[in-house]
């Protein structure tokens, strides 16, 4: 009997396999956003503190946790092909508990948010619906290889900016603030996409339409590149009619250097992609902080 047949006979999961199904490494884009947002309200303080910190761990490891656990539970088959040491499709994770783990969290994503006030529990609620219309039927957002990972970037980067100003304020945020979270979302689509490279030959069996099964690797690594690129020459000439001089040219050699890297990525895009998003999304999400920074303090 192989290793995957004994985890098959488990009733439950063991707590590190949870732990893996809810994937920790994917918390940190939406905490940053939350905490870039935080920053951006210029209210950060010890009276805010506990506050900023129900933020964090309700943007990372509750709300971002469930929609990992509810995707690998809709994604049983995607991830059997692809990736079958995954816990679900290994059997780590056995019979349906992948699904009531994200139920749960929900829930408990939905309790938590309600002490942050209006716009705390406003926007959970929108994350957790998203979340479950991305991965699960009849919805299934994920099968666009447009809705899908605009849903991503929004609930990644865009709200949880919106968010973490909203919470801190207990206000609508301003214009630019809207604007430069807006800009960062709408470039997150590009990421989105080249994530969606990892899983091209499962996408392709399953009808998972995903950019780079419908446009093919170069066509949709040059595309992403397109769209962050974009986002943040749209960010620069906000801080450019701000006035803030020093942080458009922080961001403008940033950029200069992830086009560098995304030359690079574009000669082999399946092979390039988990490197660039090592060197030119790092790149991408400090400038992130950086507009906040200014946004928030000059």
């Amino acid at each position: 009997m192989n290793s995957s047949e004994n985890y098959q006979q488990k009733t439950f999961p063991s707590i590190f396999s949870i732990i893996i199904l809810i994937k920790p490494i994917t918390w940190f884009p939406p905490m940053w956003a939350f905490l870039c947002g935080a920053v951006s309200s210029s209210n950060i303080s010890l009276d805010t503190s506990y506050i900023l910190l129900i933020g964090l761990i309700l943007s990372g490891p509750i709300v971002c946790g469930m929609s990992q656990a509810i995707n690998d539970w809709c994604d049983k088959e995607v991830d059997a092909i692809n990736e079958p040491s995954r816990p679900i499709p290994s059997g780590k994770v056995p019979g349906s508990w992948g699904f009531w783990i994200a139920i749960i969290m929900s829930i408990i994503g939905i309790i938590v948010s309600w002490f942050l006030g209006f716009w705390g529990f406003f926007a959970t609620i929108i994350a957790i619906s998203c979340a479950w219309a991305y991965s699960a039927e009849p919805l299934r957002l994920k099968r666009s290889g447009i809705i899908g990972p605009g849903i991503v970037a929004l609930c990644y980067e865009g709200l949880p900016w919106f968010t973490g100003v909203a919470i801190l304020t207990s206000q609508f945020p301003s214009i630019n603030i809207i604007l430069v979270a807006g800009f960062y979302a709408f470039g997150a689509f590009g990421i989105m996409v080249l994530n969606d490279f990892k899983a091209i030959e499962g996408d392709q069996k399953l009808g998972i339409n995903s950019l780079p099964v419908t446009l093919g690797p170069k066509k949709a690594g040059l595309l992403s590149c397109f769209i962050m690129t974009l986002a943040q020459i749209a960010v620069i000439s906000t801080f450019v009619q701000l006035k803030m001089y020093s942080i458009a040219l922080v961001i403008l050699i940033l950029l200069c250097i992830q086009l560098v890297a995304m030359s690079k990525m574009l000669t082999n895009p399946k092979k390039l992609v988990p490197w660039y998003n090592g060197t030119g999304v790092l790149l991408y999400v400090i400038g992130m902080m950086i507009s906040a920074i200014g946004l928030g303090y000059f």
